[in-house]
């Protein structure tokens, strides 16, 4: 029998009548062998007999060390705990706990051709400043505008995805970074269609509202280490306080937010929907393009959270928290643009949005770093792959994102530095649901 590699999947030829062959290999008549998707291949030649291995043509590769890679106690326990589960697992670790430095002593025990998943084309440049650190090591850049193919090849989910056949065969070693998009409908191929046997994923928060998470081990490994940001924190981390801080709606905005969350309540009530789960919700998404009613329950409930998201109040609150933090440096974080532009207009404080060119976003960051503007306000776009270490104050504008979003924003102001306390304030309306959310998020941490 042989095995090799076909486009992202796995080829089994000559397989002989009465031949015991893994489950997962179905028959391909078109060419007359028997087929398996390419992340198959560690788990087919344990479990193959006598076969031909002709799949992986990794990149030749020579590696040195240029300075000593030490780790913390904690990460040494994670590399430990990845190795012991056979090289295969994700680690979940805060933002700021130094993953990347678990990963590049991963890569130092392999010394083997490693292909490296990032989300940004901002992470594209920190990893490949991180390897050129430690290694003398060729490496080489997927995506934006690149494609090369070295020893330690740095690519964007994006160029991965689009390049998955090619990239699927040249490499032991596959690290995803934010390994939580990984199991999204697309970037799940990246795993399915790569032959590595060797899979380490980081993140600081594995979970999705998708439950998509519970792929992860199957892609790529089972979470083998796990540590909670309160654990690390006043050590490791910079010290932190939360504080959640409560505003109310005004007559108007409460009395407009009230008749929006009946009219919705009412259609749940009248239909007999029960929402225990985010599945249950994209139910009643689809609803609405057959349902009228549906269509303005779903209205009245983005209108209902748009007024609590966006409370006049919490503008206000917004000056005074900025007033006690003259001298520091404060990241904004809304839910969506149109608030991220109000504060922007009225505070007179630089906005980083997903519209914001490349090149403006760059500047406005490096006058953030420098300490020549002291505040930035933006919706998503800093929650993960841009480091800005100097930063000590986090105000959460709207409290109801998921908990990745929350310990994503909250590691922004942890990179630790001599005497340095953090703090996130979360701004959250009273009378909603913004309340309770807050709460549970802030026992969990």
């Amino acid at each position: 029998m042989i095995l090799c590699y076909d486009r992202g999947t796995l080829l089994l030829r000559g397989v002989k009548p009465g031949a015991k062959i893994p489950e997962f290999f179905k028959f391909d008549p078109r060419v007359k062998a028997y087929r398996a998707l390419a992340y198959k291949y560690w788990e087919a030649v344990k479990r193959l007999e006598g076969v031909e291995d002709k799949v992986l043509q990794p990149v030749q590769c020579r590696w040195s060390l240029k300075r000593e890679l030490s780790l913390r106690p904690y990460q040494r326990e994670a590399l430990e705990s990845w190795l012991s589960a056979g090289m295969r697992g994700v680690v979940v670790l805060p933002t700021g706990a130094g993953k990347t430095r678990v990963a590049l002593a991963a890569m130092w025990e392999l010394k083997a051709p490693t292909l490296i998943v990032v989300p940004t084309l901002e992470l594209m440049d920190q990893w490949e400043r991180a390897v050129s650190r430690f290694f003398q090591v060729p490496i080489g850049r997927f995506g934006g505008g690149s494609k090369e193919v070295r020893c330690v090849t740095v690519a964007t989910y994006d160029s991965a995805y689009i390049n998955a056949e090619v990239l699927g065969n040249k490499f032991l070693l596959v690290v995803f970074d934010e390994v939580h998009h990984l199991p999204s409908p697309g970037y799940r191929q990246i795993a399915e269609l790569n032959a590595a046997p060797f899979r380490l994923g980081l993140t600081a928060t594995p979970e999705r509202e998708d439950e998509g998470h519970l792929l992860l081990p199957e892609l790529v490994g089972p979470i083998v280490y796990r540590k909670k940001v309160g654990e690390l924190k006043g050590r490791y981390l910079a010290d932190f306080d939360v504080v959640v801080v409560r505003v109310k709606l005004s007559e108007e905005e409460r009395e407009r937010y009230l008749k929006l969350v009946k009219e919705y309540k009412s259609y749940l009530e009248e239909r007999g929907i029960r929402l225990r789960s985010p599945r249950d919700f994209e139910k009643l998404v689809k609803m609405t393009g057959l349902d009228r009613r549906a269509r303005e329950a779903l209205l009245a409930w983005r209108e209902a959270r748009r007024i609590a998201f966006n409370a006049r109040a919490k503008l206000e609150k917004l000056r005074e928290i900025l007033e006690k933090h003259r001298g520091d440096r404060v990241l904004i974080f809304t839910e969506n643009t149109e608030m991220v532009r109000e504060i922007s207009r009225r505070l007179l404080i630089p906005e980083i949005t997903y519209k914001t060119p490349e090149r403006e976003r760059r500047e406005v960051l490096k006058a953030f770093r420098e300490g020549r503007v002291s505040a930035v306000v933006t919706s998503r776009v800093l929650e993960e792959g841009v480091d800005v270490p100097e930063a000590n104050v986090a105000v959460v504008i709207s409290g109801t994102g998921s908990r990745r979003e929350f310990v994503q924003r909250l590691g922004r102001i942890l990179r630790p530095r001599p005497g340095k306390r953090a703090v996130l304030y979360e701004l959250v309306t009273s009378g909603t649901k913004e309340v309770g959310v807050a709460r549970r998020r802030k026992r969990g941490l």
